[in-house]
């Protein structure tokens, strides 16, 4: 073998190689559950002071992988994101008070619902608007980017003369309402409720009407989002959830965070 045959060889084997390495890179450890995740948005995921995430999801994902003996890993992403991420492999599961909807179904799997929360508008106390085309048009609705209450208000409200404006985290949004950039903001309950309306920035804001309703935009709850092709990990995951139904767990963790069960039956 001459010199040239010899250095194609190598070259050769060094991209297998290097091919295999990045292969397993992306394969998933059956050790460990990498979980996607956008951590501003209390009280569902969130950092402390120091750093670390906390919250409901947080302390839901950290319950199942103990059923699973599984190490977590939190992968942090934008929100709008999250699901281009779960194809790339960069983590396994979303869980990131991701609401289950046909749009997002048409793209990656669902568990069912592990629990359902409501949504609904904020708004300055007094300043009269409520949900509707009509009280809104000209005025500007803050919404966070890829969520399903983008969905809602561009297919209800964007087309009727209301200003859709769309943010990378939550934490934006707020911080525009409350310096009156915004005239409004479209969020799940508790998420207002513990990021907001019970800070001082908050103080003068409340909840303008009721509770948004369209199974289609909004979806049918909150689950874990996984890959279509992740079956075998999908059961697994299920299952575990389903035990931390049928133990209490799901349900003690909704008291912890909001004083009542929200877990879906």
């Amino acid at each position: 073998m001459n010199r040239k045959i010899i250095r194609f060889a190598a070259a050769a084997s060094l991209a297998c190689f290097a091919g295999m390495t990045a292969a397993a890179a992306h394969a998933q450890d059956p050790k460990t559950l990498r979980f996607g995740v956008e951590a501003s948005y209390p009280p569902f995921e969130s950092k402390t002071p120091s750093g670390d995430l906390q919250g409901f999801d947080i302390d839901i994902g950290n319950a199942v992988c103990q059923k699973l003996q599984m190490k977590c890993v939190w992968v942090e992403n934008s929100f709008d994101g999250l699901i281009a991420a779960l194809e790339a492999r960069k983590f396994d599961v979303i869980n990131s008070a991701m609401n289950i909807t046909e749009k997002r179904r048409q793209q990656i799997a669902f568990t069912p619902a592990i629990y359902v929360m409501p949504i609904q508008m904020v708004a300055k106390r007094g300043s009269g608007l409520a949900p509707t085309p009509a009280s809104l048009k000209g005025k500007s609705v803050g919404v966070l980017q890829g969520s399903t209450q983008e969905d809602y208000v561009r297919k209800h409200w964007g087309t009727q003369g209301v200003n859709v404006v769309t943010y990378e985290n939550q934490d934006q949004i707020f911080a525009d309402l409350a310096a009156g950039r915004l005239d409004a903001a479209v969020q799940e309950v508790q998420t207002a409720t513990d990021g907001f309306l019970s800070k001082p920035q908050g103080k003068g804001f409340a909840f303008a009407g009721a509770p948004l309703k369209d199974p289609t935009t909004l979806g049918e709850g909150t689950g874990f989002g996984m890959r279509k092709d992740d079956a075998a990990l999908k059961a697994k995951v299920v299952a575990a959830i389903d035990s931390l139904r049928q133990d209490g767990t799901l349900t003690k963790l909704s008291m912890k965070y909001f004083g009542r069960d929200i877990v879906a039956k």
